[in-house]
């Protein structure tokens, strides 16, 4: 690896100068092109978004330019040198940081301990805890962070969580900081934080990659856009010169009009079934998290759950599915019980839960696509203790084609895939289970536009098929347009709930900012399918 320090980079790359690039770049799995001669070019002092569907490129690139992946063909070039990074150490050693979407610390230790991970400062050959402290502490005032860096970091949340990862890549001097979404766990207030180091680095003449699916943050922050298509370079050029429609229809490869017509979610009209309640939630209470909170769901039905980080929606369908061990409160699916904090009485019961998290509570990042679908039904595929292969086999087969996962085979490792696709894996093991009730938290969290609209389209044909969902989203059109009920969570409690009829994004952000009283007289399901069904203008955007 050529070497460089910060220091002589800083020298050699002046603002305007690019810092880092990539030639001709190829990359290959299992005979499939993640890359194909991709070029690219990040400037000193500015702020470059890298966009693309799922399967695009995105993520390989960033590992070939930060020493992840070695590349098959092409060049590395920083600071107008060529270099080889043969692993992560490498870029960090000159001056490449890079923060992840999905945090990647160590949970055990403190916040303090992962800023300064590798580089604590000792005193007498051991590590001088005051003084990592007092740094991180005095970091954090900096970036206008209210976090204790004694406390464990795997206590925190995951937006606290993700400001540590973005504290330690700022304790290093960079010249170029990689961010992959960033902000995706982040609430309002830490995305302003964010900008504004991120403003702060560019006007020190750092060069910053920023990918997001966030399409409204790329115009308040980024300078220039590079877009990625099936492995290949599609564009690149100023923010300003470029309109939603056009990056959209670049990066889908389809006509302006084609995507205008399409409008903004693949989710159709209510598929309310008529029947017993599939889920009923009866005063659920979990120690300093939930209070009293009452949920029902019909077949058919999608009932979203709005609300800010620390709402307590993500608890709410943690403590139906039994991985939060209830104080008080009752689960009924189907009108039978279900013990509450127990899986598997959930699952037996007919409940499947997508976590947020999918890298930690989701994938098995070494098995292959097959083993993480099949999962969930080995004990259903096994007879006297010996596994089906035939019937794995088969099930893969139906889901891998229904779900249209992009795959080399179903024996490629699912870490390979891009995370619009490890998604569908993790849809595909729930849907196996045949359940009633799925609780999809976040579901398109992180993945492109094409993803996007697969997965609602997917959560609208299982609606349709009787299944009762209940859907957790930070994107207030995916929750108006895509849930028949909205039920809005503050600090546990149940603050609202509005039907999704005439709903706007606006009066659904007043409710979660608690403008809104409890509604006591909200209309009842049935009433809310009667008023879906009346014709009214707004009826088409729904459908």
């Amino acid at each position: 690896m050529t070497q460089h320090s910060s220091a002589a980079t800083a020298a050699a790359a002046g603002v305007g100068d690019p810092v880092l690039q990539t030639v001709g770049v190829t990359k290959s799995f299992g005979g499939v092109h993640a890359l194909k001669g991709v070029d690219f070019e990040l400037r000193a002092g500015e702020i470059h978004t890298l966009v693309g569907e799922n399967g695009a490129g995105k993520s390989t690139l960033i590992k070939v330019l930060t020493g992840v992946y070695t590349p098959d063909g092409g060049e590395v070039r920083y600071a107008g040198e060529t270099v080889h990074f043969r692993r992560p150490a490498d870029a960090q050693h000159v001056g490449i940081s890079t923060i992840y979407q999905e945090v990647n610390l160590v949970p055990l230790l403190s916040v303090a301990r992962n800023i300064f991970l590798g580089r604590e400062p000792r005193r007498f050959g051991l590590i001088d805890v005051g003084a990592m402290n007092k740094r991180a502490r005095e970091l954090m005032a900096e970036l206008g962070i209210d976090i204790d860096v004694t406390a464990e970091l795997g206590r925190l949340g995951l937006g606290s969580q993700q400001m540590v990862a973005l504290a330690r890549a700022m304790s290093v001097d960079s010249r170029v900081v990689i961010m992959d979404e960033p902000t995706s766990s982040l609430e309002t207030a830490e995305v302003e934080t964010l900008f504004r180091v991120a403003r702060g680095l560019r006007d020190r003449g750092v060069g910053l990659v920023f990918v997001s699916h966030r399409l409204d943050e790329l115009w308040e922050l980024c300078d220039r856009v590079t877009i990625l298509r099936d492995g290949e370079w599609v564009h690149t050029g100023p923010m300003t010169e470029m309109t939603r429609l056009d990056l959209v229809s670049k990066m889908l490869g389809r006509d302006i009009e084609e995507v205008r017509a399409e409008g903004a979610t693949e989710f159709g009209s209510s598929h309310l079934k008529a029947g017993e309640p599939a889920l009923v939630v009866s005063g659920l209470e979990v120690a300093n998290r939930l209070h009293g909170v009452d949920l029902t769901v019909r077949p058919g039905e999608v009932v979203g759950l709005a609300g800010l980080l620390g709402s307590g929606r993500s608890e709410t369908v943690k403590a139906v599915y039994g991985a939060l061990k209830a104080r008080s409160g009752e689960v009924t699916v189907a009108g039978r019980k279900v013990r509450t904090g127990s899986v598997r009485g959930a699952l037996a019961s007919g409940v499947a839960l997508l976590s947020e998290d999918r890298k930690a509570e989701g994938i098995v990042p070494d098995l292959s696509v097959r083993d993480n679908i099949a999962l969930a039904v080995l004990p259903r595929m096994s007879q006297a203790g010996v596994v089906s292969e035939a019937r794995i086999d088969a099930l893969v087969d139906t889901f891998m084609k229904r779900l249209r996962i992009k795959a080399s085979s179903p024996d490629q490792k699912v870490r390979e895939l891009s995370g619009g696709n490890q998604q569908k894996v993790l849809i595909a093991r729930w849907l196996a289970t045949e359940p009633t009730v799925f609780l999809l938290d976040e579901p398109t969290r992180g993945i492109d536009v094409g993803a996007k609209a697969e997965v609602q389209g997917l959560i609208d044909e299982l609606a349709e098929q009787g299944l009762a969902v209940v859907l957790i989203s930070s994107e207030m059109d995916e929750l108006v347009e895509g849930a028949d009920r909205i039920v809005v969570l503050h600090d546990g409690h149940v603050q609202a709930e509005l039907d999704s009829t005439d709903l706007s994004s606006s009066e659904l952000l007043a409710a979660l900012a608690g403008d809104r009283e409890p509604d006591s007289q909200s209309p009842s399901p049935a009433t809310n399918q009667a008023a879906k069904q009346a014709p009214t203008q707004t009826e088409g955007q729904h459908a």
